[in-house]
């Protein structure tokens, strides 16, 4: 199927935007191999402290520096449900990798915080900034050059995307991210979401509402509905970097461990001692940062990923933004209805034919790149498939992904989308550039018009709300909410509120330089506002009584106030004395103070520079005399 013409020309924009930085990076990645295992750059006694304590076989692997080993690097802890499965998976890995002549390593843990449960908290502020830490952390865990691959346990929020941003700043090694899978199904997304509007209506009490939350989040694994957690999962399947179907197995089950464990092995087989050498580096490229883009389309996933893909893509040195994500969305279909886009969990679009169908109907569709590398070697076509387990319960073996859903309400074909588009639209105007996720915002309440109320803050908003004072047409600005304010916290505290008023027949609406997640609903927001007031941004200019007008059908964000009253303004400020401590919030002063905007993905890393041509990475030569400058470089020398 030919490429259809939108994805060609934005993938072939990307890559020309991103040549500097891009050839920059493969530089970097060029140059921190070398000949043989990358222990191998390692002193005797440098050596001797990395498997002084391991077992007397694996120690003599490692001593013949000859085997490559495999570093793992995991997210575990037993109090969040998505992470506590991977308790076990360490011992799964060493036996598995053995079994293929390696040797793999605990190399080091990664924290992972869950925002269900700082929502609403002073940790909350944490949330978004512990992605650059879980980098940090990935990186300090290789940075002992002990490793010639690695696996990647993570699951939620920022912890993926963290992982990837530190695997990507090894990009020599490859990698292969490893689930943990969704909890069972509990209680239905729709009766949890009608209890948390009728708690907020004061018609519950905290009694009824824990008991709902309990029933809904009730056991290991992800939480079940579609938010950005499950998100991550869709992107590392399309991107390449799961094993195929992987992501939605639930944990504790045979096929789970099977496919951790094969998972393992493949991790040990495409180092740089194979003929199957496909370092992270060049698997992540500008098609599968595109493909990655679709898929989050498609599916109606998280709207986090407008900031974590762009951060994501820095680390590789490729530059998108939400024009590209915008442009894409008007071509790419809609094939899910997951809530809180829909009724339905993970657990049955897994069911009714799961990440293997979406991605082949989109390659059928010419709606994404084939021509791309994954853990598996070249095409994503080998991703279209659905895991089961082999003869006698042992080892995974794959067939294709069914040729029809199991379910039209919840994934349709290519040809037969729930909409022509996929759901999420740059805004933009007067008061900056923002992304408005619409595909669970009925076509009414797609354009409000109506006078601004401004916040400082969501409590703000919600003491108002508690009040009463809010029974009226209004655009919510809550503002202050940016990532140098105080972190960019997601406000779910506004949802149900705002739905509440909605269903009331109240024309509400939602700006703000703050976050929704995949958990914003059918209420219009824009959201990451950016720039944000303390980088100069114009929210910070919106007085209460302004018309807003916000339409995603015109991609619309726009204060109507006359020309000369605005500018004539003076830039509102904020005590935020309260945000910068406690809970751990001074330690992260320097995210605050260093961190980009959110359409450069929020991120304090910088993009890839040249590297000085005085500076050597090791005591070896690097392979080869020359510094490749493309993809196309490394897949000639991968055919050689």
């Amino acid at each position: 199927m030919a490429l259809h013409p939108v994805l060609e020309s934005v993938t072939a924009r990307i890559i020309e935007r991103s040549k500097p930085s891009r050839g920059a990076y493969l530089a970097h990645l060029e140059a921190a191999r070398i000949k043989g295992v990358q222990r191998g750059a390692l002193s005797c006694t440098n050596l001797a402290h990395g498997f002084a304590a391991f077992p007397a076989n694996d120690k003599l692997v490692l001593k013949e520096v000859k085997k490559p080993s495999v570093a793992i690097i995991s997210s575990y802890n037993d109090m969040l449900s998505a992470h506590q499965p991977f308790e076990g998976y360490p011992q799964l890995i060493k036996e598995a990798v053995r079994e293929v002549g390696a040797v793999a390593q605990f190399a080091g843990g990664a924290p992972a915080m869950c925002d269900g449960v700082t929502q609403g908290q002073p940790g909350m502020e944490l949330s978004l900034f512990s992605r650059d830490a879980i980098a940090m952390a990935a990186a300090v865990a290789l940075s002992h050059n002990m490793f010639d691959s690695a696996v990647y346990l993570g699951v939620c929020d920022k912890i993926v995307p963290g992982l990837l941003i530190g695997a990507l700043h090894f990009g020599h090694l490859p990698a292969v991210f490893v689930p943990a899978g969704p909890m069972t199904t509990g209680l239905s997304n729709s009766e949890k979401a009608k209890i948390r509007q009728l708690y907020a209506q004061g018609k519950v009490g905290r009694e009824e509402l824990l008991e709902g939350e309990a029933k809904s989040y009730h056991g290991a694994g992800t939480c079940t509905f579609y938010g950005t957690a499950n998100s991550n999962q869709m992107l590392m399947e399309v991107m390449g970097l799961h094993l195929p179907g992987a992501a939605f197995i639930s944990p504790n089950t045979p096929l789970r461990d099977e496919l951790t464990k094969a998972a393992a092995r493949r991790a040990a087989v495409i180092t740089a001692q194979s003929n199957e050498y496909l370092p992270v580096g060049h698997v992540v490229d500008e098609k599968s940062i595109v493909n990655a883009i679709v898929a989050l389309l498609t599916t109606g996933g998280s709207t986090n990923h407008t900031l974590h893909l762009v951060a994501i893509a820095k680390a590789a040195g490729i530059v998108i933004d939400w024009n590209d994500f915008d442009e894409l969305s008007r071509v790419v279909p809609l094939l899910t209805r997951i809530y809180p886009n829909g009724d339905a969990d993970v657990n049955h679009f897994h069911a009714a034919g799961g990440t293997g169908f979406v991605i082949r109907e989109l390659l059928d569709a010419g709606l994404l790149h084939d021509d791309v590398t994954t853990i598996l070697g070249k095409g994503l076509r080998a991703h279209a498939a659905e895991p089961f387990l082999g003869e006698n319960g042992q080892g995974v073996v794959w067939k294709d992904a069914p040729q029809e859903s199991g379910d039209e309400k919840v994934l349709r074909k290519a040809g037969a989308p729930f909409s022509a588009d996929g759901g999420m639209v740059l805004v933009k105007g007067n008061l900056g550039r923002a992304v408005m996720k619409v595909s669970a915002v009925k076509p009414e309440h797609r354009t409000v018009e109506a006078p601004a109320l401004v916040f400082n803050s969501q409590e703000a908003f919600m003491a108002d709300y508690k009040a009463g004072k809010l029974d009226r047409d209004f655009v919510a600005v809550i503002r202050f909410q940016g990532p140098r304010a105080n972190g960019m916290p997601e406000l779910h505290a506004l949802t149900p509120a705002l739905a509440n008023l909605q269903d009331a027949g109240r024309h509400v609406a939602l700006v703000t330089d703050g976050r929704m997640s995949g958990a914003s609903g059918k209420v219009p927001a824009a959201i990451h506002v950016s720039p944000e007031i303390l980088a100069g941004g114009p929210l910070g200019l919106v007085r209460d009584g302004d018309i807003i007008r916000l339409c995603a059908n015109t991609g619309t964000l726009e204060a109507l106030v006359d020309s000369a009253t605005w500018h004539a303004r003076s830039m509102a400020s904020a005590d935020l004395s309260p945000n910068q401590v406690g809970m751990g919030r001074e330690l992260f002063a320097m995210f605050r103070n260093s961190v980009c905007e959110a359409e450069k993905g929020a991120t304090t890393f910088p993009l890839p520079s040249p590297i000085p041509t005085t500076v050597g990475l090791h005591d070896q030569d690097p392979v080869g005399n020359t510094v490749p400058g493309s993809d196309e470089d490394f897949s000639m020398k991968k055919e050689a």
